[in-house]
């Protein structure tokens, strides 16, 4: 088996420091269902992927646990973990979902960021610009994931955050299987780019305003992609 390390680009943290191991495993296992590694309708043991990513079966169990509750995965007991189909058609269910939920989140990080924060956020916002310019999605991955970290821990809602995770995992996963088809990379980087700076500045309405436009983006490519697959 491959044995996957660990990247910057990956799973780096605005402070450096070594990552959890389950959170690490959560991250590598997650990426892999995102870019297809790990097929949907594939069946693994979690022996198999320790294998694969170099990790124990401890971190890699909790890794599971959680991409169960995401719906990325279904565990068997005794028969293995088989990875999740994906539902075309369930995609506008959780922008309906996320629309109001990313909503509150930004407006709520934008009222409470603080000094330390808002440069994060302007640094992500740079990020994101960059990989827009470079057309390169191996950036935007990760960077979506840390800005979407931040504006969690920064928002302060664990509630919110939990409804949330499995939103944007299924929405990552989507994401890389379709974008390059139907998407426009540098547009959606420059949606996240002025709602990162819009809670930077810590302007609550342009904030919410900025997370609405990003989701009629995302609804609109949604609706794009559905409609090509179906008259393919």
């Amino acid at each position: 088996m491959v044995n996957l390390k660990l990247n910057n680009k990956a799973v780096g943290t605005a402070n450096s420091r070594p990552l959890p191991q389950a959170l690490q495993a959560y991250q590598m296992i997650e990426e892999m269902i995102v870019k297809g590694v790990l097929e949907p309708g594939a069946k693994f043991s979690e022996k198999v992927l320790s294998e694969m990513i170099g990790l124990g079966r401890t971190p890699i169990r909790e890794a599971l646990q959680r991409l169960a509750t995401e719906g990325m995965v279904t565990i068997v007991p005794r028969a293995g973990i088989l990875i999740a189909a994906i539902d075309i058609t369930d995609q506008f269910r959780l922008i309906e979902v996320r629309r109001e939920l990313e909503r509150l989140l930004a407006g709520r990080a934008a009222r409470l960021v603080s000094a330390e924060e808002r440069n994060i956020f302007r640094s992500l916002a740079a990020r994101f610009r960059e990989a827009g310019e470079t057309d390169d999605a191996e950036l935007f991955i990760p960077t979506d994931r840390q800005f979407n970290a931040r504006i969690a821990e920064t928002a302060n809602n664990k509630y919110a955050l939990f409804a949330m995770s499995a939103i944007q995992a299924q929405t990552r996963r989507f994401w890389f299987l379709y974008f390059r088809r139907f998407g426009d990379l540098k547009k959606v980087c420059e949606f996240h780019a002025k709602m990162a700076e819009a809670i930077a500045s810590g302007d609550e309405i342009s904030a919410k305003q900025a997370s609405d436009n990003l989701i009629d983006y995302v609804e609109q490519y949604t609706r794009r992609t559905l409609d090509a697959l179906c008259v393919a």
